[in-house]
């Protein structure tokens, strides 16, 4: 199979989008963007600071009535047709999005893009079937609920599915009538500025969606601090999250949170062991395990531990690291040389603590791979009171415990803050429910692990956030209730009559 041609840098947009315009920033800074395969700047882009972020919002608060009054059938109609943009678009997005995050190709072009192309399409559809209520209150009175955009919403989207990501936050929040400010990471933000420069192609309304590429601690705070935003959708750390709650008291915005996990990946001794090995492997290998809702806690049953391990230990030795563009490599370097350097540090940290290596823990041997931010997938056997199972490493490294019965694989799943995905793999339909009722956690899956749909709500509880992603939960999210009172009967007099 071949390597796919690398991105030509002098086509990217790289300055900030802004009423319909591409904008340098007001104090003219820049940040390179890393290619993580071999460490090079790829490109350039504008640095958006505080004063960017307020030129941003005024956009978005001119255009916000105009795009709540459009019919919500066109409003669907102009997120369908992004759909059908970024589909004609596949192979340029997943050449762009390997390069600037290390994915591999193979992955950006079966799941990243196509997913990022089904959540539009979802929420195009979604946009006119957002309905009310009508309540049954006093005689003579009519009670209807109508919902409402919330209008300007900030998004901070992160930088381990930038692509994927972008259409989970604007999917639900257009469709719902808002208008938006966001900030994509500013490590890989090169695909967003892609979709959005196929916004402004495919007709969407000037200051709809506004762009501000910058650093966290600058325009990610203005965002969360600017008083004329009504919302802020953050998907990142838990610490950065505790931020934003108490930057958001300033004028009380509404806050939904997507943070991190440290996800229970339960095995009992009757499951189907080849469909759980594979499984497994793809919860925590996939992206290189930097995915929120990795299963980075194997926790198997003692009767098929060394079967299971046997197994596991092979497949993740057989996984075929290197250049992100090639169609056969299975796993990329991780995103960033300080997040590279982190991982590591799990290493020794699970040594310290007594713990066993069990396969990887390095950096891979060939010269090719040796300028980029490799690792070798990683399985450590550590207690449950270690630090690498009660901590998120977000990279391809598992941790293995076992247990003896069923009400110890509950009490390890659940001895962590987190709450965000769990999987567990049995075929018993009897223990399957009890453990999806009991594990704390906002998704489970059951003989398989990591499927996500844009019909089904994604998110989290505990210091894994709250609100949801997608789903009808996501369009209730982005809009608010208004009650709205008629009296029908004219014979009912006000309580204050004369």
């Amino acid at each position: 199979m071949p390597t796919l041609a690398p991105i030509d840098p002098a086509v990217l947009k790289t300055r900030l989008y802004i009423d319909g315009s591409w904008v340098d920033a007001l104090e003219g800074g820049e940040i390179d963007v890393i290619n993580p395969f071999d460490g090079s700047v790829i490109t350039r882009i504008a640095e958006g600071r505080a004063e960017d972020v307020d030129r941003a919002v005024t956009a978005a608060q001119a255009a916000a009535p105009g795009w709540a009054r459009l019919p919500a059938h066109e409003r669907g109609r102009l997120l369908l047709k992004l759909a059908d943009a970024i589909e004609a678009d596949t192979e340029y997005l997943a050449r762009l999005e390997a390069t600037n995050t290390g994915h591999p190709v193979r992955d950006c072009l079966g799941l990243d893009v196509p997913r990022t192309v089904l959540c539009f399409r979802y929420f195009g559809g979604m946009a006119d079937k957002l309905e009310g209520a009508v309540v049954p209150v006093d005689a003579g009175f009519l009670n209807y609920v109508k919902r409402e955009p919330i209008g300007v919403v900030g998004q901070i989207v992160p930088w381990n599915f930038p692509l994927m990501f972008v259409s989970w936050k604007l999917g639900p929040a257009l469709a719902a009538g808002n208008t938006v400010v966001m900030k994509p990471s500013e490590i890989t933000p090169l695909s967003t500025l892609r979709v959005v420069e196929l916004m402004e192609q495919v007709g969407f309304p000037r200051g709809v969606v506004n762009i501000v590429t910058g650093y966290g601690n600058t325009a990610g705070q203005r965002i969360a601090d600017h008083p004329g935003i009504g919302k802020i959708s953050f998907t990142g750390s838990t610490n950065i999250g505790r931020e934003i709650v108490r930057s958001s008291a300033g004028n009380l915005k509404k806050v939904q949170l997507e943070l991190g996990g440290k996800g229970p990946n339960i095995v009992f001794d009757d499951a189907v062991i080849p469909a759980a090995v594979g499984g497994s492997a793809f919860g925590i290998f996939h992206n290189q395990g930097q995915a929120c809702i990795a299963g980075s806690r194997l926790i198997l049953h003692e009767a098929i531990a060394d079967e299971f391990l046997e197994r596991f230990i092979g497949l993740a030795r057989s996984i075929r690291l290197g250049n992100p563009l090639d169609t056969d490599t299975e796993m990329g370097p991780l995103t960033s040389r300080v997040h590279h350097e982190r991982v590591l540090s799990y290493v020794q940290i699970a040594k310290d603590q007594g713990g066993e290596i069990l396969s990887g823990g390095r950096l891979p041997p060939a010269p090719e791979l040796q300028a980029g931010y490799f690792i070798e997938p990683t399985i450590v056997r550590a207690k449950p009171g270690d630090r690498v199972q009660r901590e998120e490493v977000f990279g391809p490294f598992v941790t293995v415990t076992t247990f003896k019965d069923d009400a110890e694989a509950l009490a390890i799943a659940n001895s962590t803050e987190y709450g965000l995905g769990s999987g567990l793999w049995t075929q018993n339909l009897t223990r399957a429910h009890r453990f999806a009722n009991e594990i704390h956690a906002g998704m489970v899956w059951i003989n398989c692990y990591k499927r996500v749909h844009p019909a089904s709500p994604f998110g989290g509880v505990g210091v894994s956030g709250y609100g949801r992603e997608m789903g009808f939960e996501a369009m209730r999210e982005y809009t608010q209730p208004k009650s709205v009172w008629v009296n029908v009967d004219a014979q009912i007099p006000p309580f204050y009559s004369r």
